[in-house]
């Protein structure tokens, strides 16, 4: 069997818009806002006395899916604002946080990395600052600074406690 790839026509929007129940709807601008910000078609159509194929009708004739994938934000809020009211894993949450933190306004994943390059710290020690790392693994106090919280300095710091 031979099936050709579906064609796509192009939606013509004055068809749409004279029969559309959204379009029509007073309150079509809230409609389209709830859509982008995540709410779930079946939602809206409840909450706005539609049916669902008329929301996603709608989204689709008008890009609203694209204007929602931009806000992934706005669908990652929901998730974390709920942490409290419902039954959800530790690890659920958190992975939602940190996808929220790498999600910029645009809707653009941004991978923060930070990259250091301990050779070059080594070629700041003096002789003497090598000398007692090699005889003792002692690093200079301005090394641990630098780099952060280095194992030992975590251990140091629990001790003092």
């Amino acid at each position: 069997m031979n099936r050709q790839p579906k064609t796509i026509n192009p939606i013509s929007l004055g068809r749409h818009s004279r029969n559309c129940t959204v379009c029509t709807h007073e309150y079509r601008e809230a409609i389209e806002r709830e859509f982008v910000n995540w709410t779930g078609p079946k939602a809206i159509a409840r909450g706005f006395g539609l049916d669902r194929a008329s929301v996603y009708r709608h989204a689709h004739a008008f890009g609203l899916f694209a204007n929602r994938q931009r806000n992934i934000r706005a669908a990652l809020e929901k998730i974390i604002e709920k942490a409290g009211e419902v039954e959800v894993t530790s690890a659920a949450v958190v992975a939602a946080v940190q996808a929220y933190a790498k999600i910029n306004a645009a809707g653009q994943w941004v991978d923060r990395s930070e990259h250091l390059n301990l050779n070059e710290l080594f070629d700041r020690m003096t002789v003497e600052e090598l000398e007692t790392y090699a005889r003792d693994g002692v690093l200079p106090a301005w090394f641990s600074q630098t780099v952060g919280a280095t194992p030992n300095h975590s251990r140091e710091a629990e001790n003092d406690t």
